[in-house]
């Protein structure tokens, strides 16, 4: 054995140092009051421990008065801080006189502190170890887990017990503490087992347990409570099936509180139980869908796009969707694709984008062929919506360059356009080219705005941008925000919520694509690069592309894909940075794949749509 690793008596020793009284440099003071503690520590064993510490302590440096350095964590108990330092110390962790709660405030305060080895430990432990607890907890396990995106096994735990047993966390006696997230993901989840109206009858007990001052009797509601009851219930009504229930269920449970019903939803089901049987269902009339992401809501509002109707419109038409592929269950591969859906037409393509509630759909009302080419077609469309809860926020694109309406491939799935809407197994791209509008852009939850810097984590900034008013350049992202404490910044400043940049919504076209000339006007191509997918060495510019078919003849099957950025010719390794929307190394400001507005796909659905 050429080397001997001696830890344990190291982890002993290293602990010793914390009884120390003589050679400490640093004090920290724990807790809030009235519960406050002082620690006494070593500033270097502190600053390669913890990367979190590491940045107080570069602004808190020693000084030469002899005065010890002084730093304050107000947000962690003191005896919770006790077992951490111990670990930062020893790497040490001893759990046994600790309950699941204590351990869960552990977990917290280590990943303030940054201690991912720690943070990485104790969700395995808490998932193996306190399984009864976790799910007679779960509404607080689910709250600690989802407000840190750190806590990605915790994370995993969640969503496989809300799957797999969504009806033990209803009828959980800590139902009303539920989460509107975590009730949203139960009531959408296909494994529920319970009726429609005793679904309602939940939904309705969360909104008034979250408004305890209400009447018990909704007879007694004030114009102001439904107002408030409405808002607080507005996420959920587009998961209720409604066409579920029977008259006499919409007259009882419905009706008393029809006023938190979107007034043209009310109006319709009104009409359509009217004509029924007490006892009868709507599910002739209004035909449920069996879909993991849309609703009957976006059934209707695409049935009036289909018959060229706006939202606000009448519908004339009544439609069957018809589910024919479902990627989780039947595969993302283009082969199963063709093999199921070749020669099909009038179909619904849905696809919901991993990392975000996104939503991009396509309608094809010719059938699908397995060999390359454009389609023409007049009536195709696009769209998207924002998330799947709010139909009203959408952005609908129909096809302007009909011949190049639909692309068929042997190795593609359904796929719209030039780039508009590509899919390609369990990941596609997004890109304006042969419809009106681009219909993909960053969600306001995980988009970066771009070049800005968060002045206390030094890092692009996700999501929200808080901006000092008082000094010129100092910006912090959601989660430094609360934070005050660490950077020190002055108490007196405010802060502002920043619109997020238009420049980052989408893709930006960057630089010259270095030795790579447009084959048509033989300029050399700055921005966006069309390659084409059928000849080798064939590149058009953006403004030679928009104007195909009508380039040098080239043939029109011929389908182009889009190159946001340049290839890579000759670069340095000092070149590489930080790609502002992934954060992923890259040899500019935006990787290859967000040039390319590119996305993942966590399902997707295509149903075929026969009119009744």
């Amino acid at each position: 054995m050429d080397e001997g690793i001696f830890l344990p008596r190291l982890s002993q020793n290293l602990l010793k140092i914390l009884d120390d009284d003589e050679y400490y440099d640093i004090t920290i003071e724990v807790g809030s009051d009235p519960y406050v503690k002082i620690f006494r520590a070593h500033m270097v064993v502190l600053n390669y421990r913890s990367t979190y510490l590491q940045r107080i302590l570069s602004t808190n440096r020693k000084k030469n008065d002899g005065t010890l350095t002084h730093v304050k964590l107000p947000n962690i108990l003191p005896e919770i801080f006790q077992i951490i330092l111990r670990y930062i110390y020893g790497g040490r962790l001893s759990l046994k006189d600790c309950d699941t709660l204590d351990i869960i405030k552990i977990l917290i305060a280590a990943n303030e502190l940054n201690l991912q080895e720690l943070v990485g430990y104790l969700q395995i432990y808490m998932i193996k170890k306190n399984k009864n607890w976790m799910e007679q907890n779960f509404n607080l396990v689910y709250k600690t887990c989802f407000e840190n995106n750190s806590f990605l096994e915790l994370q995993k735990y969640c969503n496989n017990f809300i799957s797999k047993e969504p009806d033990k966390i209803l009828k959980s006696i800590n139902f009303s503490s539920i989460p509107e997230k975590l009730l949203i993901s139960i009531i959408q989840n296909i494994n529920l087992q319970m009726s429609e109206i005793q679904v309602w009858k939940y939904v309705i007990k969360w909104g008034l347990a979250k408004n305890p001052e209400f009447p018990s009797d909704p007879a007694s509601f004030s114009k102001e409570d439904f107002n408030v009851l409405k808002n607080t219930l507005q996420q959920f009504i587009p998961f209720i099936k409604f066409n579920n229930l029977t008259s006499k269920e919409f007259s009882d449970e419905i009706l008393p509180y029809k006023k938190v019903l979107p007034k043209e939803l009310y109006k319709e089901l009104l009409k359509k139980f009217l004509n029924l049987h007490p006892d009868s269902k709507l599910t002739d009339n209004l035909k449920n869908i069996d879909s993991k992401i849309i609703t009957f809501q976006h059934v209707e509002l695409i049935s009036r796009w289909i018959d060229k109707l706006n939202s606000t419109d009448e519908l004339t038409s009544t439609y069957e969707f018809k589910l024919i592929l479902r990627g989780s269950r039947d595969g993302f591969t283009p082969d199963k694709f063709h093999e199921i859906c070749d020669n099909q037409s009038c179909t619904l393509t849905i696809i919901k984008v991993k990392g975000n509630n996104q939503i991009l759909r396509g309608y094809n009302p010719i059938e699908w062929k397995s060999e390359r080419s454009f389609v023409t077609a007049k009536d195709s469309f696009i769209f998207s919506f924002k998330n799947g809860v709010d139909v009203n926020e959408h952005i609908l694109s129909r096809i302007v360059n009909e011949n190049y309406a639909i692309f068929n491939d042997l190795t593609y799935g359904p796929s719209f356009g030039g780039a508009d809407l590509i899919l390609r197994g369990d990941s596609g791209h997004c890109m304006k080219d042969s419809y009106e509008k681009q219909i993909r852009g960053a969600s306001s939850e995980t988009v970066l705005h771009y070049g800005i810097i968060c002045d206390c984590c030094n890092y692009t900034i996700r999501g929200e941008r808080w901006k000092c008013t008082s000094c010129k350049i100092y910006d912090l992202c959601q989660d430094c925000k609360p934070k005050l404490y660490i950077h020190l910044h002055p108490e007196d400043h405010e802060f502002k919520l920043m619109p997020h940049s238009d420049t980052s919504d989408f893709a930006p076209q960057f630089s010259v694509h270095y030795d790579v000339t447009c084959d048509s006007c033989k300029s050399k191509i700055q921005g966006m690069r069309w390659e084409c997918t059928f000849c080798e060495n064939y590149d058009l510019c953006q403004d030679c592309k928009s104007k195909l078919p009508n380039v040098d003849d080239h043939p029109n099957n011929h389908m182009f894909q889009p190159i946001g950025y340049p290839e890579v010719y000759g670069m340095s390794d000092d070149s590489e940075a930080i790609c502002d929307y992934c954060e992923s190394v890259c040899f500019d400001n935006i990787c290859y794949e967000c040039a390319n507005g590119e996305f993942s796909v966590e399902e997707y659905e295509l149903f075929q749509i026969t009119k009744k």
